[in-house]
């Protein structure tokens, strides 16, 4: 049941109408939540509010909830699967002291990941309004999650990475030279991945022959996944296709959902039909999600609510079908959601921290589009701070620039960065394939082979002015 919640401050009061409002307004800024209309007024109201919010228990928010229990079934979905067990080592902390708690040597990550079934989207949404860069930072880099399907994501000490080979128009050709492109570099270990130009189910199919074809032909201990909607991948499937992984963009409201076109026994087919082809050697981790904040306020969805808070109820119906990857498309919606480098690098941080407190295998492509106030040394930057919080996965694209999507990401050399400067490896598995293929001389140290691998020469000799 929902009830008002006030903070006295000197001889003024604020109130705040119910706990949605208490929460949009403990947000940092950020520009959809002025678009919604749901922003503090000041810094002042938004100190308050932050104020008033560490004061919460954690238990209030199993009692009032933010979306009515009885029309959203993510709602129920949360309260319906909690683990009271999992809750009981946290459940006497208000929410401020479940940041200190976080920040403690207490807090170790065989604790944290004990307790993740007992915390829900909106106590992660929560204590996370109060906590610093630094803070989301520190509690995720303690917070391991692992998965597998061809190979083994999530690892301490290791990021992967998406090669994303999308091509205006589909061309083969061209889509074959953006995978050798990411593969020189050590890219792909975490999905080889397109975003179909042309979105059915024969294109779906064509694509995933393409990356099947590839991926065995070579023997890369990886997964692929035509980004195509959840229902033309289980069509996909009846129709013998070789399907990986299963893609669907997801938001944090049932409305949002129905406005992509599915709900959660829509998921719950696609994971069923994916587990029964048995492709996975390693694991048997079969989807692959994406998120972003502002989707559940573009399709007027939001009830309401913040941005970052409906964001990150999203990662409960993630957490629901034990995905591969999740991956938040952190600037690509635009700046009427996130306006400029430092509020793409506050919601980066904030996404991945939550996601990985409840047990999401968490990455971010880490993005902007070009009529942001923002720029590629603002993605390096956060960039190189999710590689130091221990991001399980980022973006690998030829320079950086998508020609398909039309969005500026990270490049394949970008990677090779940041595994260069925080010493993180592959996954175990590809980082071998790299030394057997030749395409590293020292993983140690990432360093290139000077000359392209002997395995590669007759397929490269196949493309368009190949034999040049």
């Amino acid at each position: 049941m929902s009830q008002s919640y006030c903070y006295t401050l000197g001889s003024k009061t604020y109130p705040f109408r119910n706990l949605a409002e208490l929460m949009a307004k403990a947000t940092p800024a950020r520009s959809g939540d002025r678009l919604a209309g749901v922003i503090a007024l000041s810094a002042e109201e938004r100190a308050v509010a932050q104020m008033t919010l560490a004061d919460i228990p954690l238990k209030t928010f199993l009692n009032d909830v933010l979306i009515p229990y009885e029309s959203d079934e993510i709602t129920r979905l949360i309260i319906d699967e909690h683990d009271e067990k999992a809750f009981a080592p946290i459940a006497h902390l208000t929410v401020g002291d479940f940041r200190n708690w976080l920040l403690s040597d207490h807090a170790t990550p065989s604790v944290l990941a004990s307790i993740r079934m007992g915390v829900t989207p909106e106590m992660a949404a929560a204590v996370s309004k109060i906590m610093r860069n630094q803070d989301l930072i520190l509690v995720a880099k303690k917070c391991h999650v692992t998965t597998a399907f061809r190979n083994t994501i999530g690892l301490p000490g290791h990021l992967s990475t998406r090669l994303q080979p999308n091509h205006p128009t589909d061309d083969v050709n061209g889509i074959a030279a953006s995978i050798l492109d990411g593969l020189l570099y050590g890219n792909g270990d975490a999905v080889i991945g397109i975003n179909p130009a042309t979105d059915n189910v024969s294109q779906a199919i064509k694509l995933m022959n393409l990356m099947s074809d590839v991926i065995e032909k070579y023997e890369i201990p990886t997964q692929s996944c035509v980004l195509t909607h959840v229902t033309n991948t289980i069509e996909c499937i009846e129709a013998g296709a070789p399907v990986d992984l299963v893609f669907q963009s997801i938001g944090g409201t049932e409305a949002t959902n129905s406005s992509f076109g599915f709900n959660l026994n829509t998921l719950a087919e696609a994971q069923d039909a994916a587990l029964s082809l048995r492709r996975g050697n390693v694991g048997n981790n079969v989807m692959y999600f994406e998120t972003g904040q502002g989707s559940a306020l573009s399709a007027n969805a939001h009830y309401g609510l913040d941005q970052q808070t409906c964001e990150v109820r999203a990662y409960a119906v993630a957490r629901k079908f034990k995905p591969l990857l999740v991956n938040t498309v952190v600037g690509f919606i635009g700046p009427e959601y996130l306006f400029d480098g430092k509020e793409i690098t506050r919601a980066g941080l904030e996404d991945h921290f939550c996601g990985k407190l409840l047990g999401v295998p968490m990455g971010c492509d880490v993005c902007y589009t070009n009529h942001a106030e923002a720029d590629q040394n603002d993605m390096d930057n956060l960039l190189t701070l999710l590689g130091v919080a221990g991001c399980s996965f980022v973006m690998g694209i030829p320079g950086s620039d998508d020609i398909m999507l039309n969005y500026q990401t990270t490049s394949f050399h970008d990677a090779l960065y940041v595994r260069r400067v925080l010493g993180s490896r592959p996954a175990p598995e590809f980082e071998h394939w790299l030394t057997k293929m030749q395409i590293m001389k020292n993983t140690d140290q990432h360093i290139l082979s000077d000359s392209l691998p002997p395995s590669f020469m007759p397929s490269l000799k196949m493309l368009p002015g190949g034999g040049v």
